[in-house]
């Protein structure tokens, strides 16, 4: 049963999937000092409606981080189509954030909590010399790297594990940090190393971790089978450190 708001119109539930460059912005959650995501969809929303709605995010992204999809839900009583819509944000929108979709979904659908699922990429640049136009938006590793071990290394992470190890501890984790890694594979295609890891849900930088980690086997500093031993010590400062955020990609999120 659709709702209705005090004017009388229909309350709806709206999916809005965007892409963002996160290179200058100071992730998703809005602050005080810093311009993030949240702040620039909020006021071209408000520019399109005329005034301001609560609005919910898929994930936390952190400073600098990217994403191929990211998902927004809110609930509008004004009458614009979602088409119109779509157009009017990126109308307003910087050029570094873009909507892909609008649409209406059930009234109980919500972008983090109805999530099955995500995957991210992180993407390096394997070359001596480093690439200009790829500043920001992939780390740069100089040193060759082993792909095929670094794959197999990466399996110890696949299945249902606590990954306290792998896992910035703050205010924002409490409670379980058990999660499920359905799969991790690294691969190369041209200059690129490509990790991309899909999971039930993440910790704050666990994917970050995760390939800082293969990095540092890939330096001959942990061994290729060390990551099931240091997922059973859920010790911080037993995993490797934590990779810069600008080759991180929120790539998908599974609903």
């Amino acid at each position: 049963m659709q709702c209705i708001s005090s004017s009388g119109s229909e309350i709806r539930n709206l999916k809005i999937t965007i892409s963002y460059d996160g290179k200058d912005l100071h992730g998703w959650q809005i602050q005080k000092n810093a311009v993030t995501v949240q702040q620039h969809f909020q006021e071209a929303l408000q520019s399109v409606i005329g005034y301001t709605v609560d609005i919910k995010g898929c994930s936390r992204t952190d400073t600098g981080v990217h994403a191929n999809m990211y998902v927004i839900s809110l609930k509008l009583s004004h009458a614009i189509t979602c088409e119109r819509l779509k157009a009017a944000l990126n109308r307003y929108l910087p050029l570094s954030i873009a909507v892909l979709d609008v649409c209406e979904v059930d009234d109980d659908f919500h972008a983090r909590y109805s999530a099955k699922g995500k995957r991210y990429v992180y993407k390096i640049l394997n070359t001596e010399v480093r690439d200009p136009f790829s500043v920001g938006y992939a780390l740069h590793y100089r040193y060759p790297i082993d792909v095929d071990m670094l794959n197999r290394a990466a399996q110890g992470y696949v299945g249902t594990h606590d990954f306290t190890s792998f896992c910035t501890l703050d205010k924002r984790e409490k409670g379980d940090f058990t999660r499920t890694v359905k799969s991790f594979s690294v691969y190369k295609e041209g200059k690129f190393v490509y990790m991309t890891v899909e999971a039930d849900g993440f910790l704050y930088n666990m994917v970050r971790i995760m390939v800082g980690t293969l990095l540092k086997i890939q330096q001959g500093k942990l061994s290729v089978d060390s990551i099931p031993d240091i997922l059973d010590a859920k010790n911080r400062k037993e995993a490797g450190p934590t990779a810069p955020a600008c080759g991180l990609y929120l790539d998908k999120v599974f609903y």
